[in-house]
């Protein structure tokens, strides 16, 4: 996006030394500084100037591949969820339009000089409802997400809050988690360590507020339209499942005058070519990443036209192993499967939009070791791996293997193209097996799966957020079933150490571990590709690949 369309303030003020922290950095999302302190939020108010006078109906047509799981931020854990969520809320903080976390539903953040109480002092905004939004909110929608009764799989994003991980694990009690409404406009909150990124994380999903009396009211409060309830710039008017919805802008939003759609109009088209003749018909202003896909096979044609746009983000497509299930139980049969295939050949020929080879699962923008942990297309030590894999577990032939996707033809096209390289190289029959998102979802939190294909993009600019998923064996988003002691103790030690240089060393050793134990195979980095309406504008995608519409609109 365009940086110098936008002008923000600084209004944050800030009581602290300075504190060591994140590694790496990228364009659009960068840590705090660590030598000047903490991220430090700017005023959210300014505008693009182009927006000034919108004089064309402003209505967004965009697609959903698949329908969102939740829209309840508590329990949010996919992309699609994600951006809906942050649509209908706002938390104590925004990432801005320049990548960077500002204001929102709070005015002003004191941040003590050990770095780990903060308070927020919130100004006046309200509910889609017209009710106030309050500190009360916020203490209630952790400790909400936070109760082992919830089953949010997201809580572990919580534990950086004292008491948060014991009261998560029945350990300890939610009253005692470092979070407290000191009255309606101020929220305490008591942090275990310095947490240089926590201002990134309080505008993330999980830290959302929701409405008490809403929600137990009525356990199914956010599934439909006419009892979801929200704080963000836009509410839900319509939610035909499976086919539209339809959002509307929040007259009731504190920050109503930066908000130029009037509406989002969604439809929810699973399959590529369809959503692109869509777009080449004029029925929606948008195809593609990052809540969808282009097809493969078009990719030349839009890069010869000139109309595709690419952006690198913090993404990693990989495939998770089930260490729980024979052959995959076994690491030197998960190890040949990650070396026997071609990463570059299944970029060149079927994804076709610049993505980079992984053989980490840390992306680029904050790499720990950029050369990565081993070589593409090792078919060499893959056949060995697996000889000596199968003598020890006793086989003489490897049953045939079901690789698991959600249904996409471009995951379809990954999961053929890895099929056939796993059946020349290493001599395995594979069976695919796709799902709809949702079901796949549950599937594999379930363990009910051989290979799955996942992604992760990064929730905060650092490299505990793509390590910490796999810390513990039954964690929210870990799936693979796998856990490593001395993996663990790493990321703790890393939790607290101020030096930054030390603290990625610690890192990379974490990621080392878990790339010599190979319970994910990292197949990409992730470029987003799409193709929109040149009269939209404004629509913000952050380095980490999440979307905003909040300044979107229609010249």
């Amino acid at each position: 996006m365009r940086k110098s369309t936008f002008v923000l303030l600084s209004s944050l003020t800030i009581m602290g030394s300075a504190l060591g922290g994140c590694a790496g950095g990228q364009e659009a999302s960068k840590p705090a500084d660590q030598t000047q302190g903490q991220t430090q939020p700017q005023s959210n108010s300014s505008q693009p100037a182009e927006a000034s006078k919108p004089v064309v109906e402003q209505v967004l047509r965009f697609n959903l591949h698949s329908e969102p799981p939740t829209g309840d931020p508590g329990i949010a854990e996919d992309t699609t969820s994600a951006a809906v969520a942050k649509a209908l809320f706002d938390g104590l903080t925004r990432i801005g339009p320049e990548g960077k976390p500002v204001e929102a539903v709070a005015e002003k953040i004191d941040v003590s000089s050990d770095l780990k109480t903060y308070t927020f002092i919130l100004r006046e905004s309200k509910w889609s409802n017209g009710e106030l939004v309050t500190a009360h909110d916020f203490e209630y929608a952790w400790k909400r997400a936070l109760d082992p009764k919830t089953a949010s799989n997201y809580a572990y994003q919580l534990y950086y809050i004292k008491g948060a991980e014991k009261a998560n694990k029945g350990e300890g009690k939610l009253e005692d988690v470092g979070v407290k409404a000191l009255d309606d406009k101020t929220l305490q909150v008591e942090l275990e360590n310095p947490t240089p990124f926590f201002l990134e994380l309080t505008a993330f999903q999980t830290y959302f507020p929701v409405n008490k009396k809403v929600v137990e009211a009525n356990p199914n409060w956010a599934a439909e339209a006419n009892t979801h309830l929200g704080n963000g710039p836009f509410k839900m008017e319509e939610w035909e499942h499976k086919n539209k919805l339809v959002l509307i802008k929040n007259e009731h939003y504190w920050d109503l005058d930066n908000v130029k759609l009037d509406k989002i109009n969604f439809s929810m088209v699973e399959d590529e070519n369809t959503e692109l003749s869509m777009f080449e018909n004029g029925e929606i202003d948008w195809a593609g990443s990052p809540l969808s896909s282009l097809p493969t096979d078009a990719m030349p044609a839009l890069k010869e036209s000139g109309t595709l746009q690419v952006k690198p983000v913090g993404a990693t497509y990989w495939y998770k192993f089930n260490t729980e299930k024979p052959p995959f139980n076994h690491v030197k049969i998960r190890k040949a499967f990650a070396y026997a295939i071609n990463r570059q050949s299944l970029i060149d020929n079927v994804l076709q939009a610049n993505q980079q080879p992984a053989m980490s699962a840390v992306p680029p923008t904050m790499a720990l070791n950029p050369d990565g942990y081993f070589k593409d297309n090792d078919l060499e030590t893959a056949k060995k791996l697996m000889s000596e894999g199968m003598t020890e577990l006793g086989l003489t032939t490897l049953p045939p293997i079901t690789l698991s996707y959600n249904t996409s033809e471009s995951h379809k096209k990954i999961a053929e193209a890895i099929q056939d390289q796993w059946r020349k190289n290493l001599g395995v029959e594979v069976k695919l097996e796709n799902q709809e998102w949702k079901v796949y979802l549950e599937t594999m939190h379930e363990g009910n799966y051989q290979v799955g294909r996942l992604g992760w993009s990064g929730d905060f600019n650092d490299p505990i957020n793509f390590l910490e998923l796999f810390k513990e064996k039954n964690g929210g988003n870990n799936d693979t079933r796998w856990e490593n002691p001395k993996f663990k103790e790493l990321l703790n030690q890393s939790a607290t150490e101020g030096d930054p240089e030390k603290r990625k060393a610690i890192l990379r050793e974490a990621e080392q571990i878990m790339m010599d134990e190979m319970p994910i195979m990292p197949i990409y980095f992730y470029t987003h590709t799409w193709v929109k309406n040149e009269k939209v504008k404004g629509v913000f995608q952050d380095g980490l690949g999440a979307i905003d519409w909040k300044w979107t609109y229609i010249e």
